[in-house]
């Protein structure tokens, strides 16, 4: 890929790069559009579908709880607050939503892993926004996690994670709170 472009006399032609970086020309510029990787994107209409499933079903038990949906990078994409929800909530179910879309797995069983293992304790400090207790789930669609949800506020992390899990059932994600037997 060709970084800069020069003309006959030799002299380099910026303003050739400058538009194609303003007008998104990667074609032209060097960068052909089949090299670049494709991600899927989880919609904000299905990350508020999500959430309302599972502020629905956490209310429908009488838990007041928040709920966050971030994309694959850990952006928080949706948040809702249920009404006598805990400002806590709110951080909690965005560092849950956080954590389960980081590593893509649920955020009870890294809680689990490093009640087992210890010496994994320091996953505890990988950043901030990282919150090792039940109530996130990565948000799996065809194969591909697009993202991650998050609820705290109910009274268990079990219970955290059942309406997180409803949050997935409404959009057709891949479950990933085992069912009880």
């Amino acid at each position: 890929m060709a970084l800069f472009r020069s003309n006959r006399n030799g002299r380099l032609v910026i303003a050739y790069m400058v538009i194609c970086s303003l007008f998104g020309l990667a074609a032209p510029c060097g960068i052909l559009a089949d090299e670049l990787p494709k991600e899927s994107v989880l919609p904000l209409g299905l990350a508020n579908k999500a959430i309302q499933a599972a502020l629905e079903a956490c209310k429908k038990d009488g838990y007041r709880v928040s709920v966050s949906v971030v994309d694959r990078a850990g952006v928080l994409r949706a948040m809702g607050r249920a009404d006598g929800a805990g400002p806590h909530t709110v951080d909690s179910s965005r560092k849950k939503a956080y954590t389960a879309a980081s590593v893509r797995r649920p955020t009870s069983e890294l809680a689990d892993l490093i009640t087992k293992i210890p010496s994994l304790q320091s996953l505890r400090d990988m950043n901030g926004d990282i919150l090792i207790l039940g109530g996130g789930l990565p948000i799996e669609i065809g194969g591909e996690v697009v993202g991650g949800i998050g609820v705290g506020g109910a009274p268990g992390t079990h219970l955290d994670d059942a309406c997180a899990q409803e949050g997935l059932d409404a959009i057709g994600a891949a479950p990933k709170v085992p069912t009880p037997k």
